[in-house]
């Protein structure tokens, strides 16, 4: 089968065995893939968590058709339209367990499913299980014009946050954050937007801050976050590594949780899908989740795929076809 490999001269379209189904694997005829920030790395060599490397068959999210069960495997039949996250993506075939898919609603293409998975799980849990957001608080998301930034921007929404800030150093992308559930957007490359977020919260703070930037930011998230506020430190794309004012963090007794899907589980991750089946699924059902889609591209165009992620440009996903 067909596969975008990382290899001795990089990522490329390469021919590899279709893999089997153990246990509680499901097999899946992939129909489209969602492109991420980590993917994007792994086509470098990077490593994300165990995945990546030389032989690496890249690809973190998809959408497609139950071709074969493994024989433990439960909760889906042949023929079901799936969606879901794993490894091994960008394949014409990918091997998921059964704990970590969402059947697709009828209403909804391949394209629109694929763009969903990662966002989803990722996004109900940092704002949800651990950011613990309540109705009537205030919520900051820093990155929100990313595909996951403006799903937890919507889900902050649907459960009753009362006041949106989103995030976007880009000021076409910034622009657009009101479409996605902001009451405000803010630069934060701007060294005076923690004065902007004091002023729209009457001087307080957020109640919960949701970090994808980290680095460069995280000391202004102290100061821009509520006393006894939380933060919960999702993606590290501004730095992996600053100084830390702890006296700040300290004094406003904040709440600091990290989180990343690359040190959890097979179970913690089911757990993650069956909440969001749980808790928000009649939204996604409804439609009032979704994603935009920025650009779709041929698998056989996939280079040209990373190429437009990696020029920072697109709001929203980048969904590749198979």
């Amino acid at each position: 089968m067909k596969a975008y490999v990382y290899g001795a001269d990089g990522a490329a379209l390469t021919d590899v065995s279709k893999p089997t189904p153990q246990g509680t694997q499901v097999l899946i005829r992939v129909r489209a893939c969602g492109l991420n920030r980590a993917d994007l790395g792994m086509t470098k060599g990077h490593a994300h968590g165990s995945a990546g490397g030389r032989g690496t068959v890249l690809g973190m999210e998809w959408a497609g058709e139950v071709a074969e069960l493994g024989p433990e495997a439960k909760g889906v039949k042949v023929g079901d339209k799936v969606m879901g996250s794993g490894t091994a993506a960008f394949a014409e075939y990918t091997l998921a367990d059964h704990g970590r898919l969402f059947l697709a609603p009828s209403n909804m293409n391949f394209d629109e499913a694929a763009s969903l998975p990662i966002a989803l799980t990722t996004m109900h849990n940092a704002v949800i299980t651990n950011g613990a957001l309540q109705p009537g608080q205030s919520v900051l998301i820093q990155g929100a014009s990313s595909g996951v930034g403006l799903m937890a921007m919507q889900i902050a929404k649907l459960k009753g946050a009362a006041f949106v800030i989103g995030s976007s150093t880009d000021p076409t992308r910034r622009g657009r954050l009101k479409e996605f559930g902001a009451d405000l957007a803010i630069d934060s490359s701007d060294p005076g937007w923690v004065d902007e977020v004091l002023k729209a919260t009457g001087g307080a703070g957020v109640d919960l801050i949701v970090d994808q930037i980290s680095g460069k930011v995280a000391n202004q998230n102290l100061a821009a976050t509520k006393v006894k506020g939380r933060i919960i430190n999702v993606g590290r794309l501004g730095g992996t590594h600053t100084d830390f004012n702890f006296d700040l963090h300290a004094a406003r007794r904040i709440n600091y949780i990290g989180v990343t899907f690359r040190t959890r589980s097979l179970q913690e991750i089911r757990e993650i899908f069956a909440a969001v089946k749980q808790d928000i699924w009649g939204a996604i059902e409804s439609r009032t989740l979704q994603l935009p889609i920025d650009r779709i591209f041929s698998f056989d165009d996939i280079g040209a795929a990373f190429a437009h992620m990696e020029a920072n440009k697109h709001l929203g996903k980048i969904v590749v076809t198979l």
